[in-house]
């Protein structure tokens, strides 16, 4: 198949073979424009919370009313991960070996896995919106506001998870930078609407529920757009849309990791809101919805090093080049790690910065201070863990992948969230402090584990090339 050679020049093909030129080059040659995407995309949520929590009137219900969606609409980005972020390894895999018909098979794949999926989760989701919301920590008096903002955010769950999952692929050809503006047109246009719809329209959140479904729209229409159009390397047809279920197996063993974690993310957030409404009411489920927004915010960086990483690693993985391999683990960890520990000190000194981008309400204010110092303490050991799983997945390592996403999530935040605030009498503190406890052993305990595995692995197989 003489595909790659026809659809794009010799430029785009030189760019998007992650051999050549140095491996922390071609990370940051993604990384840059992928840290603006997230950053970006996480706008599309946090814009929203920051009109919303400035609203003249009943702002901190509506605010809290939004946040106990959080655990529905991490679980639309789970099946967004599943698939996308389980196929395109796979895709910068068989393009490293020169294997451009399977790797085309893995995106058809994925676009229909991925239609299919947001239908059905949009029509479950609606079914049994009431009791979810009230299981996630809604109480009557933020009820309507989250009902009003869920419902039209999943009439479009279809379009963001196209607009996530496929992104992925343009990613992983080397087109960081179109990419990029996949969230930018749409984060762009949502930035614009939501002071329309909410305030001058007067729709309150269903006015941001609406911009956001606009936007994701848009976005999904450029990302797949661009995949069938000539500028890309490998072409989106219909002729690789048709499920084949062995390849579909492939992508969501490999895909399973984000997806848990995801989904630990999301129970993790009910869990947690479920736990403050008892110990501390609507007034600290709020707090944690500033301090999630907060970390959506900070973690930007992170996301888009260890995404920009895994494509470089994939491919070189599946070209032989083991030394590359670990020259990009290496520099991914030390970038990951300094960047965190500034943030963590720039929370620590100014938490009354951030905090008042979201919220400016007095009382949530002083709830929020000494809960941002204890829920990111030693904040930098999440990167351990992001980095190591990253390595992990990008080498194809579901097991140990899944394993870790696990352990973090629901082998320790889940029950020390229930605990702490019980048997400990610590009441709300106890739930903040279970972030930073899971921090510390899951980043270890994730890392040294890919040191111990994976790292002596390439080296072996260095070795024997050589020889």
């Amino acid at each position: 198949m003489e595909e790659e050679k026809q659809t794009a020049g010799a430029g785009a093909a030189a760019q998007s073979d992650f051999s050549q030129g140095t491996v922390p080059s071609n990370i940051l040659r993604l990384a840059l424009p992928m840290v603006v995407a997230q950053l970006i995309n996480v706008l599309y949520s946090v814009v929203d919370r920051m009109y919303i929590g400035h609203l003249p009137a009943a702002a901190g219900n509506a605010l809290t009313g939004v946040g106990v969606t959080f655990p529905i609409l991490t679980v639309v980005i789970a099946f967004a991960n599943l698939f996308g972020a389980g196929g395109a390894p796979l895709f910068s895999m068989a393009r490293g070996r020169g294997d451009s018909e399977e790797a085309c098979r893995i995106m058809g794949n994925v676009f229909s896995m991925l239609t299919a999926t947001g239908l059905l989760l949009t029509a479950l989701v609606l079914l049994f919106k009431r009791p979810l919301l009230y299981l996630f920590g809604a109480s009557d008096v933020t009820y309507p506001y989250a009902s009003d903002y869920i419902t039209i955010y999943l009439l479009g769950s279809v379009f963001v998870m196209l607009g996530l999952g496929m992104n992925n692929f343009i990613n992983a050809q080397g087109f960081a930078r179109k990419g990029m503006m996949t969230v930018l047109i749409g984060a762009a246009l949502n930035i614009a609407l939501d002071p329309l719809f909410i305030f001058v329209f007067d729709m309150g959140v269903r006015g941001a529920a609406l911009a956001t479904v606009l936007s994701q729209f848009v976005s999904a229409l450029w990302a797949v757009g661009f995949l069938c159009g000539r500028r890309t390397l490998l072409r989106l047809e219909p002729r690789w849309m048709r499920v084949q279920l062995p390849v579909v197996g492939r992508i969501t063993a490999l895909g399973f990791s984000s997806f848990i974690m995801a989904v630990t993310n999301s129970a993790v957030q009910s869990v947690c809101n479920a736990t403050l409404q008892t110990f501390g009411g609507d007034l600290y489920v709020g707090v944690m919805t500033v301090l999630n927004s907060v970390r959506e915010v900070v973690m930007t960086v992170v996301s888009g090093v260890t995404n920009a990483a895994q494509p470089v690693m994939s491919f070189n993985y599946g070209a032989r080049k083991y030394r590359r391999v670990r020259e990009g683990i290496g520099f991914t960890t030390a970038l990951c790690i300094g960047y965190t520990v500034l943030v963590w000190a720039l929370l620590f000194f100014f938490p009354r910065v951030f905090i008042a981008v979201f919220n400016d309400d007095p009382a949530l204010m002083e709830a929020c201070v000494p809960a941002m110092h204890i829920y990111f303490f030693g904040f930098f050991m999440m990167s351990l863990q992001m980095a190591g799983q990253a390595v992990s997945v990008a080498l194809g390592r579901s097991k140990q992948a899944v394993f870790f996403s696990l352990l973090r999530k629901a082998f320790i935040v889940i029950p020390l969230t229930l605990l702490l605030p019980r048997l400990f009498g610590l009441g709300v503190d106890g739930v903040f402090l279970a972030e930073p406890i899971s921090n510390f052993i899951g980043g270890v305990a994730c890392y040294v584990t890919m040191l111990l595995t994976i790292w002596p692995e390439l080296k072996r197989r260095e070795r024997e090339q050589a020889a």
